[in-house]
């Protein structure tokens, strides 16, 4: 469902009038750049059919393939000498999608994920250990950027290397650490079988889905507050949104873009409070407007207002994407289903690694191998709790604690070997 609220509170208060902006972006779009200018035409949309948010609808979708196919600059809406900076997505599944910005791109991210900081708590007395990824890459100088505007001090470890980073946190005294959460977890296992002494008391985590249970071993490890921050190499990068301390949801920057959330298979729209994919479409973002375009993520449009007085409405933590969803026996399993399913049995652990096989007779075998106590009525109460929720029987092995592989990116946690 997109935000119908169409007088949204700016970066400094101001009223944004999301009708004005979504006719903006479409003019922008189809005047500046080739993609749009074709898709468009192909659709038989003209600028001036767009009024506002009431005809959101009318708009094509995007996809993902669709930008990589306007791979270098065809996407870019503006003159090639406007361009101040390029990132791109990792390329791991094809060619890589190229983002371009220009000096208000820049300034407009920076602003969005410094508002991220400060909703996570953050302010120019900390000190922000950098622990992602750099270079073509939007996280790391998203991350350090937004520090910078803060006043806060940045230490820009960049990723990996263990021992540099837990030395850095004890000698700098880092309050701050911006990761994804399978890098947190490995540094917090470290760091508590090390019995170190830090000043930790922020984590900042994104650019993968992690569950409430790896939440509480970490912060529990740590002894800090983490926050789920969300954003895409698409829409500018990380820092499009992030939970609040009441830690219920997503709030998304509302004086930026515009969500719907949509049914994957119809693409038809749903109500607050039905769980479909994230569509975005951009306010303002002159170097690769966005128009309706398909994330792949699944969440939900959370109802009614945050308790904690934000003007930004929310989404729910991410649910999985829906490229990540598998078929088990005729039956679609998300890894968050997982996640919910560990979440209070007690004995397991946070890790775990599902594998599908398919036997000589051509029947699907899931099992699931969790770290946790080596208890079969351990085994046995998580095996029943996932097939209340999911409906599907798996096989469940409990493995020794800390024996699943541990990462500075992002866990891969489903292997299909069908």
């Amino acid at each position: 469902m997109t935000i119908d609220d169409h007088t949204l509170s700016g970066h400094h208060g101001e009223p944004v009038d999301a009708d004005a902006e979504l006719r903006w972006t479409v003019a922008h779009a189809y005047h500046g750049s080739e993609y749009f200018r074709s898709k468009l035409d192909a659709a038989g949309i003209a600028p001036d059919d767009i009024r506002g948010v009431a005809d959101l609808g009318r708009l094509p979708f995007t996809t993902k393939a669709e930008l990589r196919d306007a791979y270098p600059f065809g996407w870019t809406a503006v003159p090639i000498d406007d361009v101040v900076r390029i990132h791109s997505s990792s390329g791991t599944t094809g060619r890589r999608t190229l983002c371009t910005y220009t000096a208000n791109d820049v300034d407009r991210w920076c602003e969005m994920f410094a508002r991220c900081y400060r909703y996570a708590g953050v302010t120019a007395s900390d000190r922000i250990q950098v622990a992602v990824g750099y270079g073509l890459w939007t996280a790391g100088v998203g991350f350090q950027l937004a520090a910078e505007r803060l006043g806060a001090m940045v230490v820009p470890s960049g990723p990996g290397n263990t021992e540099l980073q837990l030395e850095l946190m004890r000698d700098l005294g880092t309050t701050v650490l911006g990761a994804t959460a399978s890098f947190a977890l490995l540094l917090a296992e470290e760091s508590a079988r090390r019995s170190d002494e830090l000043d930790l008391r922020v984590g900042v985590f994104g650019s993968e889905r992690w569950g409430e249970v790896m939440r509480r071993r970490i912060d529990g490890l740590f002894g800090i507050e983490s926050f789920d921050i969300y954003g895409l190499t698409e829409l500018w990068g990380p820092g499009t949104g992030i939970e609040c301390a009441r830690h219920d949801g997503i709030h998304v920057w509302s004086d930026n873009y515009l969500v719907e959330i949509v049914d994957p298979d119809t693409l038809q729209p749903l109500p607050p409070g039905e769980q479909g994919e994230i569509v975005l479409t951009t306010f303002r973002k002159e170097a690769t407007p966005l128009l309706r375009y398909r994330t792949r993520d699944l969440s939900t449009m959370m109802v009614g207002a945050c308790s904690c007085g934000s003007p930004h409405p929310r989404i729910a933590r991410l649910a999985g994407r829906s490229d990540d969803m598998v078929k088990v026996r005729g039956v679609m399993v998300y890894p968050a289903q997982i996640d919910i399913a560990i979440d209070g049995v007690e004995g397991v652990e946070s890790e775990y690694q599902l594998h599908i096989t398919r036997d000589a007779t051509g029947h699907d075998q899931a099992v699931l191998r969790v770290e946790g106590e080596p208890s079969p009525s351990v085994a046995e109460a998580l095996a029943e709790k996932l097939k209340r929720l999911v409906g599907l029987r798996f096989d469940v092995e409990l493995v020794a604690p800390r024996s699943l592989p541990r990462t500075e990116r992002k866990s891969q946690r489903v292997f299909d070997h069908r």
